[in-house]
């Protein structure tokens, strides 16, 4: 570990890093522009300048490795000077829009001027001007503000790897664009908004909107994919008015997809924010009080066996625990939230889960893909894998169909028979997993979709065994879950276990009438017309195909609007916190469960949420653990059923749309239909 002196200050860091970091560590600051520790160096501000002994110029301290004994000094009248030229250069042709610059407040350029600049500009020509490039319907560009650091390209390249942004020309004349000038398609393009120092790259959603100070600050979860980021809820008074990433190192790092970063305004558009009676065949609004006991009428008059409950994607923990508990109390055993018939073995949490854990991704060697989609399941994910395969530190290998994943992939071919070879040691990619030292396997939905994905969920379990991926120090089996509800449904038992009937059981008895009664806590991806003449309840917050079937409506606050508890696709289990009330009459799902129950004389001993909470981590230890990652047994895994012999294909989906907030969002739509257009453009 190499020794060395900043400002007087003795010094022992790794070797490897930069003279700049040795700086931040010493604790002195260096104006830097280009530089970011996730992104390779480029040195092009020349902001991070400082002094170096026996160096007879100054040197770029974002591009200077330490070496042995070397001194340096960050704050001498040279530092000083050079510091302010480079400023002045900088702002020769950057335009006065501080005023009207969506940046204001949270602009390095501003904060770094103000601090190191010279205080005025000796330059006295016309500025340039540089037209603004198209770059899709979320990063709104103002490029005359460019400075060109260059990080908005090597994030396309190295983090998003989808190189859809570089630069024309050189010098002066140097102008950042996208490929075409055309949409990007990256699923994680917002993040060049944050990356940007100055305000070349703004939010179009959020122009001209608010400025930061305005805003109130809410940390919370994203919950529009299974990842579970950590996200900040700016909002102003009653209005979400942009959604932020959170650094967490062991989940999003500091990124953010672009579905969890700009779907919020489907928070606002078809809301449900009043009861409603359906009478006469029409919908009627109703008080809270004559839509309950419009309800409880009907669960009297009904046996707990034809009674069911389907719960959504978006479904937080409590809901669902208190849902279960007050159907049990009519010996009604029929709910479950696995709406897509996901074949997922349950018979350990550690068969679920992502064992591996997203940090532990840059542990593993080996990946092997079975009919799993990271980039538009988990987009930050994605960027991990992609990350270390190509710092060349992991293999990634698929089984499935052929696509993008952003990152080199040895295909191996989409024939279920290729799982059978690997489990017996036949195949040629054998010998790779047999050597490698932390493998891991990634499942995703191509598999437990099928009608026989038991079958291949078994297979997949003699790999397991056979090379070794799960033992005292490593896990490599991994679920790569779609849906920020489901860990959670499985952690609680919001299932139909043995006693009860799964979601395609409960409408098949819907439709013949054996089931009269259905709940729908939030579910809008099953087929409606299934219900048949089912009586159907409907507690969620959009007007999205649940409510359009439902005979009662009780309207729920949104994921920004209630303290509610997830479970994240490895198992950590986290804290949603309300950044705004929801709107009108809308209610809490817990508080509408609980009224409910007293409606029907069944009233749980649940006063507030602090108390529900503390009866789930009774019944589920694992929920005692809040944002922590416990460790999880697999256990192996076989059932014997008959395996089919068709391809392992992706299962197509709208990435924009997957839910009812995104596809309530205006930004979500012009997406797709951008992606539209950009691909029959590129065809």
């Amino acid at each position: 570990m190499p020794k060395l002196v900043v400002d007087g200050i003795a010094l022992e860091v790794e070797d490897g890093i930069t003279v700049l970091q040795a700086c931040e560590i010493a604790g002195k600051e260096i104006p830097h522009f280009c530089f970011h520790e996730r992104l390779n160096i480029a040195g092009n501000c020349r902001m991070c300048l400082v002094e170096m002994e026996k160096s007879p110029k100054l040197v770029a301290s974002c591009a200077m490795p330490v070496s042995e004994g070397i001194v340096i000094h960050t704050n001498t009248p040279k530092v000083k000077k050079a510091r302010e030229g480079v400023m002045e250069l900088l702002l020769i042709n950057h335009p006065l829009d501080c005023p009207i610059c969506d940046q204001g407040g949270e602009c390095d350029l501003q904060d770094q001027a103000f601090k190191y600049g010279r205080g005025g500009n000796r330059f006295s020509d016309n500025k340039r001007s540089v037209q603004d490039k198209n770059m899709g319907p979320l990063v709104k560009t103002s490029m005359t503000r460019c400075i060109h650091c260059t990080r908005c390209i090597r994030f396309a390249t190295e983090v998003a790897g989808v190189p859809e942004i570089g630069a024309l020309y050189r010098g002066e004349h140097m102008e950042v664009t996208s490929y075409l000038e055309r949409t990007l398609t990256s699923e994680l393009s917002g993040n060049i908004i944050d990356i940007c120092p100055v305000g070349a790259l703004t939010s179009k959603p959020y122009a001209f909107k608010a400025r930061s100070w305005e805003l109130a600050k809410t940390e919370s979860i994203d919950v529009l994919d299974a990842l579970g980021s950590n996200i900040r809820i700016d909002s102003r008074g009653m209005e979400v008015m942009r959604i932020l990433p959170k650094l967490n190192e062991d989940i999003n790092e500091e990124w953010l997809s672009d579905k969890a970063r700009f779907a919020y305004d489907g928070l606002k558009n078809m809301r449900l924010d009043r009861p409603y009676v359906k009478k006469q065949g029409k919908l009627v609004e109703a008080s809270w009080d004559e839509a309950l006991s419009h309800v409880a009428k009907f669960f009297k008059m009904v046996d707990g066996e034809k009674i069911a409950a389907i719960a959504g994607t978006l479904t937080a923990v409590e809901p669902m625990f208190l849902l279960k508990n007050l159907l049990q109390h009519f010996n009604c055993f029929n709910v479950d939230a696995n709406q897509y018939d996901y074949k997922l073995d349950t018979s350990s949490r550690g068969n679920y889960l992502f064992n591996t854990t997203i940090t532990g991704i840059e542990r593993a060697d080996v990946c092997l893909l079975i009919g799993a989609n990271p980039r538009q399941s988990a987009p930050v994910l994605n960027a991990r894998i992609g990350k270390m395969q190509r710092q060349g530190a992991l293999v990634v290998a698929r089984i499935g169909e052929i696509d993008d994943q952003t990152y080199k992939i040895q295909e191996l071919g989409n024939e279920p028979n290729i799982l059978k070879l690997l489990a017996t040691g036949t195949h040629e990619f054998s010998e790779i997993l047999k050597n490698a030292k932390y493998p891991m396997i990634i499942v995703g939905d191509a598999v437990y979709s099928r009608n026989d994905g038991y079958a291949l969920l078994s297979i997949i379990h003699e790999i397991v065994d056979k090379y070794k991926l799960v033992r005292q120090d490593w896990n490599g089996f991994n679920i790569l879950h779609n849906h920020a509800g489901m860990v959670g449904s499985l952690d609680i038992g919001f299932t139909p276990g043995d006693k009860g009937n799964n979601v395609k059981d409960i409408l098949q008895k819907a439709k013949t009438g054996e089931i009269r009664l259905v709940y729908l806590l939030g579910a809008d991806e099953i087929d409606m017309q299934e219900l048949g003449e089912a009586f159907v309840v409907y507690q969620g917050h959009h007007g999205d195909a649940g409510a359009n079937r439902a005979d009662v409506i009780l309207p729920s606050a949104a994921y920004t609007e209630q303290d509610a508890i997830y479970v994240n696709l490895e198992g950590r289990v986290q804290l949603a916190r309300a950044a705004v009330q929801p709107p009108y009459q809308a209610k809490f799902d817990w508080v509408i469960i609980q009224a409910l129950a007293e409606q029907l004389g069944a009233r749980q001993a649940y006063a507030d949420l602090g108390k529900i909470r503390k009866q789930i981590a009774e019944q589920y230890p694992v929920f005692a653990n809040i944002d922590q990652l416990v460790t999880n047994k697999v256990i192996k895994f076989a059932k014997k059923e008959k395996l089919s012999n068709n391809s392992i294909l992706k299962i197509k989906s709208n990435y924009y749309m997957t839910d009812t907030i995104s596809r309530a969002s205006i930004t979500m739509a012009k997406c797709t239909q951008a992606l539209q257009q950009y691909k029959e453009i590129v065809a």
